[in-house]
C-alpha cells in the first residue's frame, strides 16, 4: 500500500468534507450570526463532538488500534473478531450510560462548561434544550469511531473518510430545511446532527460485514485483549486529547467574556481545522496501523523512517498554511462568513482568534504524527504526563493572554497553538533520545528550501491581498474572486518554488506495512 495515495486520498475526501463544511457554517454563520442562538448551540455541539475527540477518537482510537493491528497481525480471525465483540459491546453500554448523562444532567453540564451563561435565564435554557437533542450524536459517533478504527487497519481509509461528509450533507438540510419549521429554528440544526450520527454508523455496517467484522453483542470481562484496551483508555485520555480539554476550560473562559466570543473562537477554529483536518488527521489516521504493524514485526529502522516520513509532510504543508492564516485572516473571513447577521466586527473579531491559532498550528498537527510514535507502541505513561505539564502550560498561558495582556477571546487561542507546540516539543525529544526516531539525513537542506519557498509565499501574498478595509467593503463575487486568485497564486508560487529547489513527488512515496 503506496501511503502517499492512500494520504491523497483520505485528504481529497476530507477536503470535500471541509468544502461542505465551510458551506454549512456560511448558511449558520448567514442565519445565525453570532448571537445568543448561535452560542448556544455551538456550545450544545461542542461537547458531544469533544467527548467523541476525547474518548473515541481520542483515547479509544490510540489504545484499541495498536492491540487491534496486534491481533490481526498475530493471532487469527476468531480471536480478532471475539476482541471486537467484546469491545464493541462494552463501550456501547457505557456510550449508553454517557448518553442517558448527557440528557437527564444537561443543566448542570451547561453551568459547568458555560458557567457565564446562567446570567441570562433564556440563552441558558435554549443550550440545555439543544444539548438534550444532541447528546445522542455521542453514542452514534462514538460507534463510527470503532468502525474507523477496524476499517483503516484494513487499509480501507476511504469508508470512515466519507463520514464527515455524511455530517456536512446532514447539517446543510437541517439549516436549509429542519430550521425553518421550528418555532425556535436552531433547535432544527439540533435534530440535524442526531440524525447525521445515526446515517453515518448506519454507512460503514455494510464495510465491516464484507470483512467480517461486524460486531455482535457479546459480554465478557475476562478478555485478555478488552482488559489491556480498557488499562490503555483511562491515561490515554490526557495524553491524546489535551487540546480538547483545553478547548472546555475556553469556553468556560469564553463564556464570561463579551457576547459573541464563543462564536468568534468556534468560527476561527473551523479555518484552523481545514488544515489540522485535511493533513494532520489524515496523517494520523494512516500512520497509526502501519506503525503498529512495523512495532508487531518489530521493525525499528522501518518505525523510524515513517516518523521521518510523517514530519518532513507536516513541515512542508502546515508551515505555508500557517503563513497564509496568519497573513490573510480578514479576506478568508470576509469571503466566507461575512454576510446577513455576521457583520465586518464579527470578521475582525474572529481574525484576531484565527490568527493566534495559526501561530501555533505547526504545534496542533505535529503531535498528530509524534503522539502516535508512543501509541503504537502501547506506551500510554510517557504522553500522560506529557499532557498533563501541557495543560497546566495552557492554563496558564490563559491566564497571561486573557487578563494579564487583555488580548481575551484571541488569548484562549493563542494559548491552545502555543500548548500545543510544547507538547509535540517535548514528544520529539523524547522519542530521540529513547532512540525511537532518529532522523533521516538532509533536514538542514530541507528546512532551508522551506524557508525560502515560504518567503516567496509571504512576498505574493502581501503584496496580492491589498488592504482589510477593501475585504470589509467589497461584496459577493468581488471578494470570492479577488480570493480565489490569490489562493491560487499563493499555492502556484510556494509549490514552483519547491519544484525549483528539487522537490518531486517521488521523493515523498512511502510503502506502508502490511
Amino acid at each position: 500500500m503506496n501511503l502517499l495515495k492512500a494520504l491523497a486520498a483520505v485528504s481529497s475526501l476530507t477536503l470535500v468534507s471541509r468544502i461542505l463544511a465551510f458551506v454549512r457554517d456560511i448558511l449558520i454563520a448567514r442565519i445565525f450570526g453570532a448571537g445568543m442562538a448561535n452560542d448556544a448551540y455551538v456550545i450544545a455541539t461542542r461537547l458531544p463532538n469533544m467527548l467523541r475527540r476525547l474518548f473515541a477518537e481520542g483515547a479509544f482510537s490510540q489504545a484499541f488500534v495498536p492491540i487491534f493491528g496486534e491481533y490481526n497481525k498475530r493471532r487469527g480471525h476468531d480471536d480478532t473478531k471475539l476482541l471486537v465483540d467484546h469491545v464493541t459491546t462494552l463501550l456501547a453500554l457505557a456510550l449508553f450510560v454517557v448518553t442517558f448523562i448527557g440528557i437527564v444532567a444537561a443543566p448542570l453540564i451547561i453551568y459547568i462548561t458555560a458557567p457565564g451563561f446562567a446570567k441570562d435565564a433564556e440563552k441558558f435554557d435554549l443550550t440545555v434544550h439543544l444539548l438534550r437533542i444532541t447528546s445522542p450524536y455521542i453514542f452514534f459517533i462514538s460507534l463510527v469511531s470503532v468502525a474507523a478504527g477496524i476499517l483503516n487497519t484494513y487499509n480501507k481509509f476511504w469508508v470512515p473518510a466519507v463520514a464527515p461528509i455524511l455530517l456536512n450533507v446532514c447539517l446543510i438540510g437541517g439549516a436549509l430545511w429542519l430550521a425553518p419549521n421550528f418555532e425556535q429554528p436552531i433547535v432544527g440544526l439540533a435534530w440535524a446532527w442526531f440524525i447525521a450520527g445515526f446515517i453515518q454508523l448506519a454507512f460503514q455496517i455494510p464495510f465491516l460485514k464484507k470483512i467480517g467484522m461486524l460486531p455482535s453483542i457479546r459480554f465478557s470481562l475476562q478478555d485478555e485483549g478488552m482488559r489491556r484496551v480498557i488499562r490503555q483508555m483511562g491515561p490515554a485520555v490526557f495524553g491524546v486529547s489535551i487540546a480538547q480539554i483545553s478547548l472546555i476550560i475556553n469556553t468556560i473562559f469564553a463564556s464570561f467574556l463579551v457576547a459573541g466570543s464563543v462564536s468568534w473562537l468556534y468560527y476561527a477554529d473551523r479555518l484552523m481545522e481545514f488544515p489540522s483536518g485535511l493533513l494532520g488527521a489524515a496523517l494520523g489516521t494512516i500512520l497509526l496501523p502501519s506503525l503498529s504493524k512495523h512495532h508487531a514485526d518489530n521493525s525499528t529502522a522501518e518505525y523510524s523512517k515513517l516518523l521521518d516520513w510523517g514530519l518532513r509532510l507536516v513541515f512542508m504543508l502546515t508551515l505555508p498554511a500557517a503563513l497564509a492564516l496568519g497573513m490573510i485572516a480578514v479576506p478568508l473571513l470576509a469571503t466566507f462568513f461575512q454576510h446577513g447577521a455576521f457583520h465586518a466586527v464579527d470578521v475582525l473579531k474572529t481574525s484576531h482568534a484565527l490568527i493566534g491559532y495559526s501561530i501555533g498550528l505547526i504545534g496542533i498537527i505535529a503531535v498528530k504524527v509524534l503522539a502516535p510514535g508512543f501509541y503504537a507502541r502501547q506506551d500510554i505513561k510517557t504522553p500522560v504526563k506529557i499532557g498533563i505539564a501541557t495543560l497546566i502550560a495552557t492554563q496558564l498561558m490563559n491566564l497571561l493572554f486573557v487578563f494579564g495582556l487583555e488580548l481575551h477571546h484571541a488569548g484562549l487561542a493563542l494559548s491552545i497553538g502555543l500548548g500545543a507546540c510544547f507538547n509535540s516539543a517535548i514528544l520529539f525529544h523524547l522519542l530521540r533520545k529513547r532512540g525511537i526516531y532518529q532522523p533521516e539525513p538532509g533536514w538542514g537542506k530541507f528546512f532551508l528550501k522551506l524557508c525560502i519557498a515560504l518567503l516567496a509565499l509571504g512576498l505574493t501574498l502581501w503584496f496580492g491581498m491589498g488592504s482589510e478595509q477593501h475585504w470589509l467593503t467589497s461584496h459577493g463575487w468581488t471578494r470570492i474572486v479577488h480570493l480565489a486568485w490569490l489562493v491560487a497564486l499563493g499555492v502556484a508560487v510556494y509549490f514552483t518554488a519547491l519544484y525549483g529547489l528539487g522537490f518531486r513527488l517521488g521523493d515523498f512515496s512511502k510503502r506502508g506495512a502490511n
